[in-house]
């Protein structure tokens, strides 16, 4: 301090000045040093919390000069300490998984021929304990610029419990994808655009197509052409659903084509956008051939003409929505010695396919043995639903039906309505429709339901009579417009003129064109009566 005094006042205020500004400069450093220490202690919380572990080991050719010149403490969550390895008690290698050792050996000195300065390894290590655990090497080679010296540093991540669910994913994976590949089914994988992504095996023989060939290609594009059109039109109500089932036909090239019945789900993210769609395929071309044979039985049980019966033209006709169908008509002849009675029977089983087609034989079966024995229509058609509510009462399927006899001697007609829609009588003379109504309960419904019959008197010359089922004027286009029972009224009206045959066959065409190629639902049916002048007592 003496060295201060004698001083010139403004020397010692500079030099005072000179030592606050050292004083600030010091303060500042030992802040910086505070805040680095702080880092540090941050750091190394951070490191001793993570399941990543640091290292530095030399990057000698010997394997036995590979030491460990730095590991983090947080090398404890396999039950060793950083002294363990930084003071050569355990090499690294000898925690190694004996099965992953060699490998990993000959993997580093494959990097180092190929001078790859950052590669990743995963193997097992095994704990203090003796557990096996799964950890991700990710190692660097950096020269220290100072020294020269090589060392191989990194970090090792314990993916214990990752490696546990990839390994679970890609059992289950094996295991779904044994299971496809040996189905009898085929199944298609699609992206949101039904552009083929996967296909298994039994796919690739239903279309005759090798897997190559079918990647890339559109799920549609396999279709028959007639198909093709109804699902491209009907594409989003389809696909769009979580679930779908329909039929259909591949046509993947050159020969038959295949019938198939195709039942998948519409795949979703996790944002629940549509990402893509599967599909289970099946041949169906046995069952088809199966259910052709069935509908050609079915089909020779429907009356093979119509009956002639002096003053009457009559025709029916049915087509079923599938190979075979619930609907039902007929034609029963009764003769007596002063009458001859003709019956018209359409029928229309809940439902449709093998189930409905079977019900509908039974049913058959009994009316004709029923009707050939004496009794009138209304103990016919009682009795009939007495013997078929035994069959389906707790199946929840039913019969509606019409039974309709014509009376020649009288010019009469009588008729029982179990459920079934009114027939019409249609007059061109005055150009009136008639509903022959009546109660009556659909069969199989309630078994000792008593049926009551209707008569209307005075038939003319001229008057047409149509009884049919709900498939015609429920059938419906593309755009989901119903054909309607005024369409019906209106094609009547303006065929009456014509014979029975003919009007049949308009209905049905017109039907046809109508609906176009939207699919048919329901089995439709209708006969035809008209009455002639030879109509007389």
């Amino acid at each position: 301090m003496d060295r201060y005094k004698h001083l010139p006042r403004q020397d010692l205020i500079e030099e005072l000045m000179a030592l606050q500004q050292e004083m600030e400069q010091v303060k500042h450093h030992a802040a910086g040093l505070v805040q680095a220490a702080e880092a540090y202690k941050h750091t190394a919380l951070i490191i001793d919390r993570s399941p990543a572990i640091l290292f530095r080991r030399l990057a000698a050719d010997d394997l036995k000069q590979r030491k460990m010149v730095y590991v983090s403490e947080n090398i404890s969550r396999f039950g060793y300490s950083a002294d363990d390895f930084m003071t050569d008690r355990i090499m690294f290698r000898e925690i190694l998984h004996p099965e992953d050792t060699e490998r990993i050996a000959k993997e580093i000195q494959e990097y180092v021929s190929k001078n790859i300065q950052s590669y990743k390894q995963i193997y097992r290590i095994i704990t203090r304990d003796g557990e096996v655990r799964w950890v991700e090497d990710h190692t660097s080679v950096i020269i220290d610029p100072e020294t020269g010296v090589k060392y191989h540093q990194g970090i090792v991540e314990d993916i214990h419990q990752r490696k546990e669910a990839e390994d679970k994913i890609r059992r289950s994976e094996e295991k779904y994808r044994r299971i496809i590949e040996t189905t009898g089914e085929g199944f298609v994988l699609m992206d949101k655009d039904l552009t083929i992504r996967d296909v298994n095996n039994a796919y690739c023989r239903t279309t005759g197509v090798s897997r190559q060939k079918l990647i890339g290609r559109s799920f549609i594009e396999m279709l028959a052409e007639k198909h093709r059109l109804y699902i491209s039109a009907n594409r989003d109500d389809l696909f769009n659903r979580n679930t779908y089932e329909f039929e259909s036909e591949l046509a993947p090239g050159a020969g038959a084509s295949v019938p198939v019945l195709i039942h998948g789900n519409t795949l979703y993210g996790d944002t629940g956008a549509v990402i893509g769609n599967m599909a289970f395929v099946t041949d169906m071309t046995e069952h088809k051939k199966a259910l052709r044979l069935a509908g050609e039985v079915q089909k020779n049980l429907l009356p093979l003409k119509a009956p002639q019966v002096p003053g009457l033209e009559v025709c029916g006709q049915t087509i079923s929505c599938d190979e075979i169908g619930g609907d039902y008509y007929d034609f029963i002849m009764k003769s007596g010695t002063s009458e001859t009675r003709l019956s018209v029977v359409v029928g229309d089983i809940s439902g449709h396919g093998v189930d409905s087609a079977l019900l509908m034989t039974t049913a058959r079966a009994f009316l004709r043995m029923r009707a050939s024995q004496p009794g009138s229509i209304t103990e016919i058609v009682s009795e009939m639903n007495r013997h078929l509510a035994g069959d389906v009462l707790d199946t929840g399927k039913f019969m509606t039906l019409f039974y309709l006899t014509i009376d020649a001697k009288n010019r009469s007609i009588e008729w029982v309505r179990a459920g079934h829609e009114p027939a019409w009588l249609y007059d061109p003379k005055q150009d009136r429709f008639e509903e022959l109504k009546g109660p009556g309960m659909a069969l199989g419904v309630v078994d000792n339901y008593e049926y009551d019959s209707n008569r209307r008197p005075h038939l003319q010359n001229g008057q047409v009579i149509v009884v049919g089922t709900d498939g015609i004027w429920e059938g419906h286009n593309k755009a989901g417009e119903m054909f309607g029972k005024q369409r019906l009224r209106a094609l009547i009206r303006t065929t009456a003129s014509s014979s029975a045959e003919n009007m049949l066959k308009t209905i049905f065409n017109e039907h046809r064109r109508f609906t176009q190629d939207a699919r048919q639902e329901d089995d439709i049916t209708a006969v035809i009566i008209k009455i002639t002048p030879e109509f007389k007592a």
